[in-house]
């Protein structure tokens, strides 16, 4: 076997290039041979290398296809390359690739890797990271799992690196107690492999991921009719991570894009009105932990600024609005933007401080037709949380209540959460409905966030992007921490649990945080806000949202 890629540096083969192998189906594990780069396509049994340049593939193994076949983990020691395949893990000499049996699980053995001696194997169906002796075959210990999905592993001198494609999200663990040290969502969705390059020179580890997924496109068809058909297509890529890990802000900030963010008006009303003395208020992008706005201008008209509740607000002012007449009107922001994942633990929550009187009244009450007087909200609070007094297992388990009680599905209007509970079926800003109402009753502060999502294709950079519908979560404040973030229903994936966790306190880099805690947009007239009854925004004007990915951040 010839590993003929040349020498260099990791900024030299890399830098934020994505690296997209030819013809692969499903790509699984990876691995690194100093520079080189190794992988599984797991479909069709090919061990691979792989130029990082310029993405020239080769198959290692034309005549062991078979054997390679299923082939999920992998990982590499000195001369020995070790796989995961069914239930079983098989180790072989680089330069003959002839498999030997090592030890076999009771489920699948998902993931592999292997420091000196030790040898761990991820398994989904077990929960655990089981850890092996080479020399003896035997288990030593095990680990639980951090997520729920399937996990690929690599392991460098004290850590453990653990990427989950449910959770879309890597682990840090030390690699000889299994301690959960942080975790950072990754950029795209389906993490499959990971692999650790080498290490800076602060000896920080230099990870890279795999991802595999199908996307769908419209497939020209000419014998079909219409010629147009919609499809899918394999996507197989390998990216680096970036993680930045704040211990004492208890966070982990990951990969970011500069992005701008155009959000426009278009005064089209249904029915042509008069508006005296009009003031239109739209929210501006917030400054956080994990996004820092570089630049807001206008577009079409000019605004002043107000700060409500700490937070930034555009207001166009048209003095009469009559009937025929025609505006565009907005904002543009550069924003950049990155992953967020907090790690605060149930031990950290335990004799909180009381709350402040300003959070309780703001944040504890129905200010926002939540019904919280209603029987089956209050009803679903008490059920929700049981005998549990611990505020973030509460949360949590509020959290899950949710997901178990109600499915997806769109609507045209919100409904108040007592008639989506009795429904079960309820868009993002239902579940956030659901979820502050049962948080509020439970003494848990809390708050909306949103109001869009860029369209998460960070490797479409320069191109006009437009998000398909607007998108709200939620924050919850933990006294002596603050704000956290958490989704409202994206993490509702199947009928039970156990469900991710990857957007409980988290944030991936395409949420785009908007006017914490204020509401998005509002209408006056003549000092007055007018209210839905008289007239909707919907009604009077048609909202045009565009993002453009600029470029990839660098490493913080």
């Amino acid at each position: 076997m010839s590993f003929a890629l040349p020498s260099l540096n990791v900024s030299q083969m890399f830098g934020q290039k994505i690296i997209r192998p030819f013809t692969v189906a499903t790509l699984y594990g990876i691995a690194f041979i100093k520079d080189k780069l190794i992988a599984i396509d797991t479909t069709k049994g090919h061990l691979l290398e792989i130029d990082p340049i310029s993405d020239h593939t080769k198959i290692l193994n034309p005549h062991q296809v078979k054997e390679f076949n299923d082939v999920t983990g992998l990982a590499v020691w000195e001369d020995t390359l070790w796989v995961s395949r069914g239930n079983s893990v098989y180790l072989c000499k680089l330069d003959s690739l002839g498999l030997e049996h090592f030890v076999t699980l009771p489920y699948t053995a998902d993931g592999i890797a292997v420091w000196e001696s030790t040898i761990y194997v991820s398994c989904q169906r077990l929960g655990y990271i089981l850890i092996f002796d080479r020399d003896t075959r035997k288990e030593i210990t095990r680990f639980y799992a951090p997520g729920v999905g399937i996990e690929n592993l690599a392991v460098s001198r004290e850590t453990l690196w653990v990427c989950d494609r449910t959770e879309q999200t890597v682990y840090s663990m030390d690699r000889a107690t299994g301690e959960l040290r942080f975790s950072v969502l990754t950029p795209f969705a389906s993490p499959t492999g990971i692999a650790i390059h080498s290490q800076d020179e602060t000896g920080k580890d230099l990870l890279y991921v795999a991802y595999s997924n199908e996307e769908p496109y419209i497939r020209d068809n000419p014998n079909a009719d219409p010629n147009h058909e919609l499809t899918y297509r394999d996507i197989n890529f390998i990216h680096p991570l970036y993680y930045h890990y704040q211990p004492d802000q208890r966070y982990a900030l990951s990969n970011g894009y500069l992005v701008e963010m155009s959000y426009v008006e278009e005064i089209s009303p249904l029915d042509e009105v008069y508006l005296p003395n009009v003031e239109w208020r739209i929210a501006l992008p917030s400054e956080t932990e994990r996004q820092k706005v570089k630049q807001v201008e206008p577009i079409g008209l000019p605004f002043t600024e107000e700060i409500i509740d700490g937070q930034r607000v555009a207001v166009f002012k048209f003095g009469d609005l009559v009937p025929g007449e025609r505006h565009i009107f907005g904002w543009k922001a550069l924003l950049e933007v990155r992953g967020i994942k907090y790690r605060i633990t149930p031990k950290d929550v335990e004799d909180l401080p009381e709350l402040t009187p300003e959070l309780q009244t703001r944040y504890l009450v129905d200010d926002d037709d939540l019904a919280m007087e209603t029987t089956i909200v209050r009803r679903a609070a008490r059920e929700a949380v049981g005998s549990e007094t611990n505020m973030l297992r509460k949360m949590y388990s509020i959290r899950n209540y949710v997901y178990d009680e109600l499915s997806y599905g769109i609507k045209p209007h919100i409904d108040t959460p007592d008639i989506v509970l009795e429904r079960g079926v309820g868009s993002c800003g239902e579940y956030v409905g659901v979820l502050l109402a049962l948080c509020r009753l439970n003494g848990i502060p809390c708050r909306t966030v949103g109001r869009y999502k860029c369209p998460p294709y960070g490797e479409q950079q320069g191109v006009p992007l437009q998000p398909d519908f607007n998108h709200v979560w939620l924050e919850f404040y933990i006294p002596n921490f603050g704000w956290v973030p958490m989704e409202s229903n994206p993490d509702d994936i199947s009928d039970v649990g156990p469900y991710p966790t990857r957007f409980f306190m988290g944030l991936c880099w395409y949420h785009i945080e908007i006017g914490k805690g204020v509401s998005f947009e509002v209408l006056t007239s003549n000092g007055q806000r007018l209210t839905k009854e008289e007239i909707s925004i919907g009604e009077l004007a048609i909202n045009h949202i565009r993002f453009t990915i600029l470029k990839e951040l660098p490493p913080m």
